[in-house]
């Protein structure tokens, strides 16, 4: 019998793939310039107003357009490919953040109209979310989707480390608006190198060439995003785990909005030290998913398990975040809690992507999304109010506890606690 061809490194073999070079190459550029943003406009506003109520209300004004739109998102992926829908959204970030940076740079950046910039920004992000999540199962083989998830997310995390360091070193610089509406420059700079990322990393996703894309019945847009929605409601698990992590987002994500940029301007040291924090937790999650790979994935019992658990630890170590007095605190336990969540990562996100037929995919990754990033700026204007009526200890003692709390309940009366990996797709060799 002649010998079989050696298997492939999946790795080796991706980056070989020029669709996924090209996305990957954009990917990483359009996301370490998120980062500036994601830390200069909370920033901008904050500096602004100077009321923890305005900031809870701005970022949930920045989220409900997003959370109520993003479902459509979905439904028109599905209909009109990622491809279509991800360029124009980066066309149209790109104008967006221009005009935001001019403004900023030309002391003309007033309230009402970076809300307005912002509501914009939000509107495209409903489109690119599901788009961008949606594009990899599009542009790579099948038996490669672990490794490419894995391989993008890492490079997510390590801009996620990067961006936010970069920018709290430019804010150190060039000035974050602590001194007066005249020291802005650095945050004029942040939106401007965000800008240019938007505009470079659409030149690389036209690079790609997608396999023929089948549209999803022609049907109303409602009626696409009700079976979607059906669908994911249809299987027991699936429905249990976006539920579970709706909640989480809700008790966590809406705080962390709000109260890191507070905790970072009433008690440390500025828009600097909020991007150390920033970068940390990057740097942690980064460290998780290297751990997950060098120990092949064990679970505590299986994955489902592993994620409670994780949050269950993660809850604990928020809670006394409030209470710090010095930064390095701060980047121990932001750092572990990226350490915690990033070691189930790329399961999680392969699960989903895995379990969904392939026409239902642009609408359940923007149902996924819609939890992490749609009910959290939701919950934000929550935090705000709360956060102007009682001590940061108390805010983040409670949200950390919450998050305890739901990943105790998930596992008595949930099946999320029978979550497993995903199994690893057949390469084309086994396939006879």
């Amino acid at each position: 019998m002649p010998a079989e061809p050696p298997q492939q490194n999946p790795r080796a073999a991706l980056l070989r793939d020029r669709n996924f070079a090209w996305l990957m190459s954009g990917g990483a550029i359009s996301a370490l310039g998120d980062q500036f943003t994601l830390i200069a406009l909370p920033w901008l506003v904050l500096k602004l107003t100077g009321d923890p109520v305005a900031l809870g209300m701005a970022v949930a004004l920045m989220g409900i357009p997003r959370a109520i739109l993003i479902l459509f998102g979905g439904a028109l992926v599905d209909r009109y490919a990622p491809k279509r829908i991800l360029m124009l959204s980066k066309h149209v970030n790109t104008v967006l953040l221009g005009l935001l940076d001019i403004l900023v740079y030309s002391g003309h950046a007033h309230l009402p109209v970076v809300l307005a910039l912002a509501l914009g920004l939000s509107l495209a992000s409903a489109f690119s979310i599901p788009a961008g999540t949606s594009m990899l199962p599009h542009a790579v083989a099948p038996q490669h989707l672990q490794a490419a998830n894995g391989m993008m997310m890492a490079l997510r995390q390590v801009t996620m480390l990067a961006g936010p360091l970069l920018a709290g070193l430019l804010f150190a610089l060039a000035g974050d608006g602590s001194d007066g509406p005249r020291h802005m420059r650095g945050l004029a700079l942040a939106f401007g190198i965000d800008c240019l990322s938007y505009a470079v990393s659409a030149w690389t996703l036209s690079k790609v060439e997608p396999r023929p894309f089948v549209p999803a019945p022609a049907r109303p847009v409602l009626r696409a995003v009700a079976d979607g929605l059906a669908a994911v409601w249809r299987d027991a698990l699936l429905r249990s785990c976006f539920l579970y992590w709706g909640l989480c987002a809700c008790i966590i994500g809406g705080v962390m909005q709000v109260a890191l940029p507070l905790l970072a301007s009433n008690r440390l040291h500025g828009a600097a030290t909020l991007g150390l924090l920033m970068g940390a937790h990057g740097a942690g999650a980064l460290a998780g998913m290297a751990a997950s790979s060098l120990v092949k994935g064990r679970r505590i019992v299986n994955l489902g398990m592993t994620l409670l658990l994780i949050d269950g630890i993660a809850g604990l170590l928020l809670a006394p975040l409030g209470s710090i007095t010095a930064s390095w605190q701060g980047v121990v336990i932001i750092a572990l809690i990226g350490v915690l969540g990033g070691y189930v990562q790329v399961a999680v996100f392969t699960w989903i992507q895995q379990r969904v037929p392939r026409e239902l995919l642009g609408r359940t990754m923007s149902l996924f999304m819609f939890i992490f990033m749609g009910l959290a700026p939701l919950a934000a204007a929550l935090a705000g109010w709360i956060a102007s009526r009682v001590p940061l200890s108390v805010l983040f003692g409670g949200a950390g506890l919450g998050l305890a709390g739901c990943a105790l309940l998930a596992w008595l009366f949930t099946p999320v606690r029978g979550l497993r990996d995903a199994a690893p797709a057949p390469s084309p060799r086994t396939m006879v």
